[in-house]
């Protein structure tokens, strides 16, 4: 445990009701205490109480705030040490002289993620569990929040775990027979070596079986929407976003820039590009926006093509759809609810690979076959509700395809007959890199890394 007591303001700076100052270390209550003039002496206070009172400045009596304070004792908080926070009223003046005045008294300012990262470093949870805290934070869906929430209780470090002791049982096995070959164990063969690694292998790619739908839910994915002018595409916005973001005319070419919007589509978090309609044009501003929207179809990871149904297929329409061909593309055949002019048997013969919905925007008809399109195409066969378990972060991700490959190259080199002592480096590695996951094994710089990705109070 850290021998320094450490503050910060741990609620979002603005207007607000209230606001939260949070304090942790050995003398976070003996530094409170003195600012705070209330009935109950902190001091003497039960863990895990709310007390009603107010902060004064000992210098000179002010009053700063009426405050609710909360003392929590170590073990039993966040960071596993004693914690004590402040509830002042919202805003930016009175926090911040709160802040000041705790400061003023031989307290730290935190770093960023300090208490997540004091929590970890005091055993409270582990590394996986730390960065969940931020990835609970930055959920932009109801699905991402439940794999960030299930991460934070330590769903992953659950599977990680028994597989490292898998590996060790064997490393020690393995270590008995080349240390004390008199002792009478049971000789470690490449039989053994290979039934071992090919288990915990198998429990690895699971995980990273979905590892691409974990990171499409954990940070989402750029979707563009583009068509000839007047085919809906800022009707289709405004229904995705459930509100009027983009302007609506029956007059072709209204959109001249790039709209964007975030919103949740089947738990998957989405960016949309609403793009100027694609045409050639001579009007020097449409081309502009034109040429944007071409540049959005090359960030975009989803093309949402939206086509008219009110009107036959153009030769703009046509060529967009050859480009695309190799993309992944949702057709969106729009106006569904005027007369049908568009001939979407040709368009299915021509490209049947394709995806295509039916919805009219403008009535709000249509946008679950929509849902339903986006979900197939990112999260196909993909993670079912329950099972919330997997890979999500990057750092993991890697980790996982290094340990992976230290375990193959085990099973190789059993099959070739390498003997079990330089097998035994392969072992280790892949031990070793499982270990980084849930920080067992892992560097002062990485961590300063991870943690300082954190918001300040967190």
């Amino acid at each position: 445990m850290t021998e320094d007591t450490i503050a910060a303001i741990a609620t979002a700076m603005g207007e607000s009701s209230i606001a939260v100052i949070r304090v942790s270390g050995p003398e976070a209550i003996a530094k409170v205490a003195p600012l705070f003039r209330s009935k109950t002496d902190l001091r003497k206070a039960e863990s895990h109480t709310i007390h009603y009172g107010k902060i004064v400045d000992p210098a000179n009596g002010q009053v700063l705030d009426e405050v609710l304070v909360s003392v929590m004792k170590g073990p039993r908080s966040f960071t596993a040490e004693d914690v004590v926070e402040i509830s002042t009223h919202g805003g930016i003046v009175a926090v911040q002289a709160v802040l000041a005045l705790v400061l003023r008294s031989g307290v730290r300012l935190a770093e960023p993620g300090e208490f997540t990262k004091r929590a970890f470093l005091n055993g409270r949870i582990d590394l996986t569990q730390a960065e969940a805290v931020m990835d609970l934070i930055r959920s932009k869906s109801e699905r991402a929040f439940q794999v960030a929430r299930r991460q934070s209780e330590g769903a992953l470090s659950k599977r990680i775990v028994p597989l490292r002791t898998k590996l060790i049982e064997l490393l020690a096995h393995v270590e008995v027979n080349i240390d004390y070959p008199e002792h009478d164990v049971a000789e470690v063969t490449a039989g053994m070596i290979r039934e071992r690694c090919t288990d915990v292998l198998k429990e690895v790619e699971r995980l990273l079986q979905f590892a691409n739908q974990g990171k499409i839910l954990r940070e989402g994915i750029v979707a563009a929407i583009v068509g000839r002018p007047n085919a809906g595409k800022s009707s289709l916005l405004n229904a995705l976003a459930r509100e009027n973001k983009a302007i609506v005319t029956d007059i072709p070419g209204t959109t001249r820039d790039i709209i964007e919007e975030s919103v949740s589509i089947a738990g998957i978090p989405l960016r949309l590009l609403d793009t100027a309609g694609i045409r050639e044009t001579s009007d020097v501003v449409e081309k502009i926006g034109v040429e944007r929207s071409r540049g959005a179809l090359n960030e975009a990871d989803l093309i949402l093509l939206v086509l008219n149904f009110h009107e036959p297929l153009h030769e703009d329409e046509l060529k967009l759809l050859d480009e695309l061909k190799d993309r992944p593309v949702i057709i969106v055949v729009n106006k569904i609810d005027l007369e049908g002019r568009l001939d979407t048997d040709w368009i299915r013969q021509r490209f049947p690979e394709k995806r295509m919905v039916y919805l009219s925007a403008k009535e709000g008809t249509g946008l679950e076959d929509l849902e339903r399109a986006v979900s197939e195409l990112f999260l196909s066969g993909g993670v079912e509700s329950e099972d919330l378990t997997y890979v999500s972060n990057a750092r993991h991700i890697s980790l996982l395809h290094r340990a992976a490959s230290s375990l193959k190259d085990a099973i190789g080199a059993a099959d070739s007959g390498v003997p079990v002592d330089l097998i035994q480096i392969d072992l280790a590695s892949a031990w070793e890199t499982l270990g980084e996951i849930v920080g067992d094994s892992v560097g002062e710089s990485l961590l300063d890394q991870i943690f300082s990705k954190f918001c300040l109070g967190k």
